[in-house]
């Protein structure tokens, strides 16, 4: 299956850890905490929330930057979460053996994290090109 990501390649940049052992509902109790604020800001509330999911995203939110510094050469200060998404992915399951030979089934759901980081001022040129493209050379 071919994943398609609608992102603008230019501003965002993105990062997805997959198969993440952990509950989508309990990823998206801290996700929802961190969607649409600055990188730094992100990192401190991440660091002081006492959730076990905190380590993981936090783990990606790094990765994301990382990538925004290398591939784009975006300036950290700069970066805002834009779009942060937990999906479910495939339940692990287990036998545990139990007492006379019987075994209780074991469900281990896991996880898709999404994290896209967006750069303000790279993100503001962008679009002052396309404006004045389409005022000047788009005019009739």
């Amino acid at each position: 299956m071919i994943k398609k990501r609608r992102t603008n390649r230019y501003t965002e940049v993105y990062a997805i850890a997959q198969y993440i052992s952990m509950s989508a509902h309990k990823a998206r109790r801290v996700i929802d905490q961190i969607r649409g604020r600055s990188y730094a800001e992100t990192l401190i509330i991440l660091e002081l929330m006492p959730y076990r999911a905190c380590y993981p995203i936090l783990k990606l939110v790094y990765s994301a930057a990382a990538n925004a510094n290398h591939n784009m050469r975006f300036n950290e200060a700069n970066l805002i979460i834009s779009k942060a998404e937990v999906n479910e992915g495939n339940t692990v399951k287990k036998l545990k053996p139990r007492a006379r030979g019987r075994g209780y089934p074991i469900k281990r759901p896991t996880c898709h994290i999404t994290i896209v980081l967006k750069d303000l001022d790279v993100e503001e040129e962008y679009l002052d090109s396309f404006a004045f493209e389409d005022k000047y050379i788009h005019k009739k």
